[in-house]
C-alpha cells in the first residue's frame, strides 16, 4: 500500500486494542498505513485453558478481524464456522458455555501444541497471523500467564471468562479492595517495548478501558514507556451517549462510581492520554482539551477505515498547526 501523503510523519503507529472495538479500529489503520509501520499490542488478560485448550479470545478476535475472517455478526470467532463439537459436547452432558466453533479450534490446537513444545506466545501469534496473511505486526502483551480476575459482590473472585462469558458479565463488581486484579509477576515482552519505545503515535483502541486496556497498561514497564512518552498519545472512545457499543464498559464504569460518558473516559485515563476521539452525540458535553468529535460507530468495513483517516489526519493536524 503506498503511503498516504497525510501521515507521512506516522513512522511507527503502535495501537494498544482488545475485544471487537479495538479489532475494528486495529483493522481500520491497517487499511491506511502501511503493514511495516503498524504494530498492534493485544491484551492477554482473558487468556484461559478450556478443555486442555490454549485459547486467547482477544488475540483471536483481532487476528481474525486483521485476516479478514471474523464472523461478520458477532465480530469474534470464525466467519462461516460451525458448531458441531459443541453440540456433542452438550449431548455428553457438558454445559459447553463457552463458543468454540469448529474451525476455530484449529486455532486452539496448534495454539497449545506450539505452547507445550516450548514456543512463546508471541512467535505462535506470529506463526497464525502469517498463515492468515496478516503483514501488520500483532504482539500479545505478554508471554507470561497473566490471568486477570473479577472481584463480585455476589461471588468474590471470579475467573474472567467466568465472569464474562459464563455469567454473561451479570455480577456486580465489588469496589473494594479491588474490583479487578491484575497479576503482578507479569512481564511485557520486549518486542512489545521496543515498539513502545520506537512508536512515534499511540492510540489507546475504542476497547474496554478496565478489562481489554488495563491489563496491558498494568505492566510496570508498559505504563512506564506511555507515561513517559514524548509522542502523541490519544484514546479513542469505546461508548457513545453514555452507552457501550458493545460489552461492559458502561456498567463497569457506572459500578465503580465513575462518570459513564467520554468524558468519564477521558478522566480515566488522565495523563496518560493527549486528547480523545468520542461520538458527535457527545461533542456537547464534552469537556476534554484536545477532542475529535466525529461518528465513531464501526458499521461496515468503510466505516472501519474512515474513522481511522479521520483519526490520523486530526493527530496529524494537531501535531502541526
Amino acid at each position: 500500500m503506498a503511503l498516504n501523503e497525510p501521515f507521512e510523519q506516522w513512522r511507527s503507529v503502535v495501537a494498544l486494542a482488545g475485544g471487537v472495538g479495538g479489532a475494528k479500529f486495529a483493522d481500520g489503520l491497517a487499511r491506511c498505513l502501511p503493514a511495516e509501520r503498524l504494530t498492534v499490542i493485544v491484551n492477554t488478560g482473558d487468556d484461559f485453558r478450556h478443555y486442555g485448550l490454549a485459547i486467547s479470545p482477544d488475540l483471536d478476535t483481532v487476528m481474525y478481524t486483521l485476516g479478514g475472517v471474523a464472523n461478520v455478526v458477532n465480530g469474534w470467532g470464525l466467519d462461516g464456522d460451525s458448531a458441531q463439537m459443541l453440540g456433542m459436547m452438550k449431548r455428553y452432558g457438558d454445559d459447553a458455555w463457552f463458543g468454540l466453533g469448529d474451525k476455530d479450534v484449529a486455532t486452539h490446537l496448534l495454539r497449545t501444541q506450539w505452547l507445550m513444545q516450548g514456543v512463546t506466545l508471541t512467535e505462535v501469534t506470529r506463526r497464525l497471523a502469517s498463515a492468515l496473511g496478516i503483514q501488520a505486526r500483532l504482539l500479545p502483551m505478554s508471554d507470561d500467564p497473566a490471568p486477570t480476575l473479577i472481584n463480585t459482590v455476589e461471588q468474590g473472585l471470579l475467573a474472567f471468562q467466568e465472569y464474562f462469558v459464563h455469567q454473561r458479565w451479570q455480577p456486580t463488581l465489588q469496589a473494594h479492595p479491588a474490583p479487578i486484579v491484575y497479576p503482578n509477576n507479569v512481564r511485557a515482552t520486549s518486542q512489545v517495548l521496543d515498539a513502545l519505545q520506537h512508536a512515534d503515535l499511540i492510540i489507546l483502541c475504542p476497547s474496554n478501558p478496565m478489562l481489554s486496556i488495563d491489563p496491558i497498561l498494568n505492566l510496570p514497564a508498559v505504563r512506564d514507556a506511555i507515561s513517559q512518552r514524548r509522542v502523541p498519545c490519544i484514546a479513542i472512545s469505546p461508548l457513545i451517549g453514555g452507552q457501550a457499543v458493545k460489552g461492559p464498559a458502561a456498567k463497569i464504569m457506572a459500578e465503580l462510581g465513575l462518570e459513564v460518558s467520554a468524558n468519564g473516559i477521558a478522566q480515566y485515563y488522565g495523563n496518560l492520554i493527549d486528547g480523545i476521539v468520542i461520538d458527535t452525540v457527545d461533542q456537547r458535553t464534552s469537556n476534554s482539551k484536545q477532542t475529535l468529535a466525529t461518528d465513531i460507530l464501526m458499521r461496515t468495513v468503510d466505516d472501519r477505515a474512515r474513522l481511522a483517516r479521520e483519526v490520523l489526519q486530526w493527530i496529524t493536524q494537531s501535531a502541526n498547526p
